[in-house]
């Protein structure tokens, strides 16, 4: 029997991965990605599988594409070409006669692939039913600046309700990048932007944007990994980006400011890009949501568990002292937690000395895979403010093993006359733990 190479990686994957499909089951995503993909046969065999994969796993799926390269290869054949004014473009007869023919195109493509069954393939009994309808009513964008943007429309409504009836029977909602009016009419839209207006109108839990241009970096060159709304904006502000990419950030922008919880820009070209930004801790992508990814609270007794788990390791290596559940959650109120995507990833405690003017801070603990990131020192600021806040003046440390990281931010060697008299009556002479203080101000 052949044993995979990397089976202890794959198990480790697929567990750490269980609180994630819990999370996704029956929540509503919106996935946009454009026409490129079509012309990518790898690309678009890998996502279709993934999406089967999702859909599988219980997530509601809204599917939005785009279709510029189909529709430009169409205008080019007919020796036509769409205006773009202003970034917006120029939907004349022409135009939305290759723009509907494109849209006919793509969907029958879409619906092939998600209809595949083949066995020994990913998408052996998949029996993924696919619908779609006139979902939108659009309005033309009408003339602006004196220019008439003929049949490019913006969307007026969503029919939610239909869409969600669709959810509801176990398909995979299909929407095109058209509109239609009441008087008969169709529209060009802006797939972005419809994507955006699509995952309002449901509330949908994340609207997940597959981009063709690179990631957002920072000055570091590493991938932007959670921003503001408002930050995304003065990045807009700042930055010249490509056409599309700033279309998309501004219908993230929007999203999330009309109800969407999270917004995901993924780079489309990654594979397996949908799975590694929802199944694992960190993703792979840039995240917006309305208010901090990552917020350092108060604990309460529920993390009593996850704090357990993060002080274990290094209760093993003798790094700190062992603690029981029980003297966890007498102390509970002695402890702050960092919490990421409903996750514990750090905690620390500080015990007070009024009497001394000082404080104990303990038990500082970050998940492995969240360390070197800055998360520690976030937690000491964290426990200086709060210690001022209680009028004391200085913190202190017992350590055995970590005497330099507290050494490099600011805490000197005291001998242990130092320590206030309570904590002194309790000091553990076996451990022979060095002192450290730090004057706050």
């Amino acid at each position: 029997m052949k044993v995979m190479s990397n089976v202890n990686g794959f198990v480790d994957w697929f567990r750490n991965s269980t609180p994630y499909i819990h999370a996704h089951r029956g929540k509503t995503f919106v996935i946009y990605f454009g026409g490129e993909v079509l012309l990518d046969e790898r690309g678009f065999s890998g996502l279709i599988h993934d999406i089967a994969l999702l859909q599988g796993l219980g997530i509601r799926l809204v599917l939005v594409h785009g279709a510029r390269p189909q529709i430009e290869q169409r205008l080019a054949e007919r020796q036509a070409e769409m205006r773009v004014l202003n970034g917006l473009r120029i939907t004349d007869d022409a135009a939305l006669a290759c723009v509907k023919e494109a849209a006919g195109f793509l969907r029958v493509e879409i619906e092939a692939r998600l209809s595949m069954g083949l066995a020994n393939s990913p998408m052996a009994g998949a029996r993924i039913r696919v619908s779609s309808g006139n979902f939108v009513t659009a309005r033309p964008l009408g003339i602006r600046d004196g220019i008439d943007y003929c049949h490019t429309g913006i969307v007026r409504r969503i029919d939610d309700a239909a869409i969600r009836q669709r959810l509801d029977e176990g398909s995979i909602a299909l929407v095109p990048p058209l509109g239609y009016s009441p008087t008969g009419e169709v529209f060009n839209l802006a797939a972005a932007e419809l994507a955006g207006a699509v995952a309002a109108a449901l509330n949908a839990d994340k609207l997940i944007l597959l981009q063709e241009g690179e990631e957002l970096l920072d000055g570091k060159g590493r991938v932007v990994s959670h921003l503001l709304p408002q930050e995304a904006e003065l990045l807009l502000a700042e930055r010249k980006l490509a056409e599309e990419a700033g279309q998309q950030i501004a219908a993230a922008v929007n999203a999330c400011r009309h109800g969407v919880k999270r917004v995901h820009l993924l780079q489309r070209r990654t594979d397996g890009v949908l799975l590694q930004e929802l199944f694992t801790r960190e993703g792979v992508g840039t995240l917006l949501t309305t208010t901090p990814h990552e917020t350092i609270r108060p604990a309460v007794i529920e993390d009593v568990g996850s704090i357990l788990a993060l002080l274990a390791p290094l209760e093993e290596k003798g790094i700190l002292v062992k603690r029981s559940r029980e003297l966890l959650e007498t102390e509970i109120d002695c402890f702050v937690v960092v919490e990421r995507d409903e996750t514990v990833i750090a905690c620390a405690a500080l015990y007070p000395y009024p009497e001394a003017v000082m404080a104990e801070l303990a038990c500082v603990a970050v998940h492995p895979d969240y360390r070197d990131a800055g998360r520690g020192d976030d937690l000491l600021k964290h426990m200086e403010r709060t210690a001022l806040a209680q009028g004391l003046k200085a913190l202190f440390v017992l350590t055995t093993q970590t005497a330099h990281w507290f050494q490099e931010r600011g805490f000197e060697a005291c001998p242990l006359e130092g320590l206030p008299q309570k904590k002194r009556e309790f000091y553990n002479l076996r451990r022979n733990s060095k002192l450290f203080v730090k004057q706050i101000s």
